[in-house]
Parts: C-alpha cells; structure tokens; sequence
C-alpha cells in the first residue's frame, strides 16, 4: 500500500554543482554525499541527485512544500531557476508553482492551506 512521498531523485549533469544549488534551495546540507548520490533531507522526505540520467522534464512533478509560494519562487529564481509555470491557485487556496532547475528538471511548490502540518513537525 502507498504510504506517501518518500523520496524525489533529479538526474544532473554536474553533481557537486547541483548539490550546491540544492543546498541553497533546500536550506540544508545533505545527509549522504557520495560520487553516485546526494541526498537531502526536506521535512521528512528525500531529495535525490544522481549524476546519471537525463535531466529534463520527463516523468512526474514533485511538489515540495512552502508557506509562501510567491516568496519560495522568487527565492529559486534568485539562485538560478528558471520560472516554467508562475505561482497560480489551483482551487480551495492551494498555490503551485514550478521551476526549473540548472539542470533543466522541474521542481515544484506547494501552497497547501489544508495540509495538517502537525503530522510531519
């Protein structure tokens, strides 16, 4: 049975260069950092960077959590995202946005009046 967003990996094309983008994003350091894969830990969920694969918008979007998405989007584009879809509200106050990152995969953020924040604290 699905138990929920566990783990999102990004392929990228420089490893130490996406990591030090990422810690920028994220606000952290990660918790494993070797040649094959870096991962982070982001509220109780993994961010994974492998230097393998084809970077890129194929496959699905991960939305990461912010309790501003306006401010969290402008904040990733100041470190060199590139904007893919400005913050909207999709219904019943819930606001996404995407980004993509240097190495062109998307990363998204979610608004999300309605997630009960006190099961991931």
């Amino acid at each position: 049975m699905i138990q929920g967003l566990r783990t999102v990996i990004y392929p990228v094309t420089n490893l130490p260069e996406a990591t030090a983008w990422y810690e920028q994003a994220v606000g952290k350091a990660p918790y494993f950092n070797e040649a094959f894969y870096v991962g982070f830990e982001v509220g109780g969920f993994e961010l994974g960077l492998i230097p393998d694969g084809q970077p890129g918008s194929s496959g699905a979007t991960a939305y990461w959590g912010t309790a501003d998405a306006d401010a969290e989007l402008a904040r990733l584009v100041a470190l060199g995202a590139e904007v893919d879809a400005p913050v909207s509200d999709v219904g019943g106050g819930i606001r996404v946005a995407t980004v993509r990152d240097p190495d062109g995969n998307l990363f998204g953020v979610i608004q999300n009046p309605h997630f009960d924040r006190a099961k991931v604290e």
